[in-house]
């Protein structure tokens, strides 16, 4: 479900566009013409209700101009969707027409990135633990101390502990909860190295939503965590409720096609295999190749999962998978 209540837009959130330039995307990857229903306003973001609205770091301090005369082109939010590439050929076909020109590409903190409009956003969905914080790292140390039980990531082959505790599936559902009342996983849980820094980016031409497996128990605690460490970045946030005490689960691909994702960030090749067979493109994330339960035999080849290892290899590939709408920067 989408957070509507914690997150808001006010004044001093309003903030301006370039005067005609619009918004900055990479000058290295073009966008094919797609369109589907705009927004319309409400949810997290009511641009209906807003005049000016100025993308962060994408403006130098001197081309924050107001827009209000062209706020009917942005007020209905982000929700022109980019088609994604699905094989080298297609790339190749599409970038026949690519520009030559690119010095009105590199202003203000935005070098890099030309002008795009804020419709054309691809909707990507990014999971949480081991995506964006090292849950299993931050339980190992719960577990040995609670449980006197020694256990490293290198252990976790599967992604099911009750499996690597080698106790029942019901008794670890258990230990998991009480985890979840602990420091241990308040603030024990640190963010994956680089992925603000490349999620900052990525937001100039994305938009970003949590879909992740976790409780709805631990759904407070979650945003305060999200909030805390990756403030701004996400527009909605979904939980699935797997391995919960109580309550139903959401499958992961029903939470990405209900907001319309069309890459989906995440660790577990369970949910890789589950969203692709939908047609949902997948970034399996195996941080610096240390996940064991990310290793997956019967992913290799699959032509909707590339695999990466770090996030400056998710910025990469979702470059390389976009294609812009218009046949050069404006």
């Amino acid at each position: 479900m989408a957070i509507t209540s914690t997150f808001s837009v006010g004044p001093k959130d309003s903030f301006l566009l370039s005067n005609n330039k619009g918004f900055q995307f990479l000058s290295c990857v073009k966008f094919l013409s797609t369109s589907i229903a705009p927004h319309g306003g409400g949810g997290k973001y009511p641009f209906n209700n807003l005049t000016n609205l100025r993308l962060w770091g994408c403006c130098s301090n001197d081309s924050n101009i107001s827009c209000a005369g062209n706020n009917n082109k942005y007020m209905n939010g982000f929700q022109r969707a980019q088609v994604l590439l699905h094989d080298a050929k297609e790339a190749s076909s599409s970038s026949a027409t690519k520009d030559t020109n690119n010095n009105s590409s590199h202003r203000g903190s935005c070098g890099g990135f030309f002008n795009q409009d804020l419709q054309d956003k691809v909707v990507v969905a990014v999971d949480v633990d081991e995506v964006l914080g090292n849950f299993v790292s931050a339980l190992n140390e719960f577990v040995a101390d609670r449980y006197s039980a020694y256990h490293s990531v290198s252990e976790y082959h599967v992604y099911e502990f009750f499996k690597i505790w080698k106790c029942s599936r019901d008794e670890a559902d258990i230990r998991v909860h009480e985890f979840f009342k602990t420091s241990y996983f308040k603030t024990g849980i640190r963010p994956i190295p680089g992925a603000r820094q490349t999620l900052q980016k990525l937001s100039r031409f994305c938009n970003l939503s949590i879909v992740t497996s976790r409780q709805n128990a631990i759904k407070d605690h979650t945003i305060e965590w999200i909030e805390r460490h990756y403030p701004g970045l996400f527009q909605d946030m979904h939980f699935g409720n797997h391995f919960a005490l109580n309550g139903q689960s959401i499958a992961k691909s029903d939470m990405c096609r209900s907001l319309g994702a069309t890459v989906l960030i995440d660790d577990n090749p369970r949910y890789a295999i589950e969203c692709a067979q939908v047609g949902i493109k997948v970034l399996l994330f195996d941080y610096e190749n240390s996940y064991p339960w990310s290793k997956s035999e019967s992913l290799n080849g699959h032509p909707m999962v590339k695999k990466v290892h770090n996030w400056g290899e998710v910025e990469h590939q979702l470059a390389s998978w976009i294609v812009p709408r218009n046949s050069s920067p404006k």
